[in-house]
């Protein structure tokens, strides 16, 4: 398989992408992570960038995510906010899950709030849904289909009786 070369390829897989648990709050509309890929007080930066950075982007997908190599002497994140304000954020000398977990700290979504979306996102009110506990009981109650055959008898053409005894 294609996907499956090169350093670590399990980071291209779909589990792998969606373990991810940095989801960014919807304020934040850039994501930015600047660090060098020279010196020890950059090497939190890098696995970080590494490790993590796909599932961000994986689970974050309307949020611009950059990366920006050897321009500054310490490593740091920069996260720009719909109204114009930048979030800074300093990594050095971090390790890549104590930057995580500052992220999650700050810039992620709460546990309650994701588990909110979830639920909201499972829509229960679809007009296609029908059965006990939804808004049609039954698919008769559709414009277009044929009735119920307990209010409204099936054309003989339609029943499995008439119709084998004919063949």
């Amino acid at each position: 398989m294609p996907f499956m070369k090169g350093r670590a390829p399990i980071r291209r897989t779909l589990n792998y992408l969606n373990a991810g648990k940095l989801v960014l709050k919807d304020r934040i509309k850039i994501f930015s992570v600047a660090y060098n890929i020279f010196g020890e007080n950059n090497s939190g930066a890098k696995d970080f960038v590494f490790w993590y950075l796909p599932q961000i982007q994986y689970k974050n997908p309307d949020v611009q995510v950059a990366t920006l190599k050897n321009l500054t002497p310490s490593p740091f994140i920069k996260c720009y906010l719909d109204d114009g304000k930048k979030i800074l954020i300093d990594i050095d000398n971090k390790s890549k899950e104590e930057i995580l977990q500052h992220l999650l700290n700050t810039v992620g979504k709460s546990r309650d709030v994701l588990k909110a979306e979830a639920v909201a996102a499972e829509k229960k009110d679809n007009p296609a849904n029908f059965g006990v506990g939804c808004e049609r009981p039954c698919i008769c109650e559709v414009y277009g289909q044929v009735p119920c055959p307990g209010v409204v008898p099936l054309p003989k053409f339609m029943r499995g009786k008439y119709k084998n005894q004919n063949a």
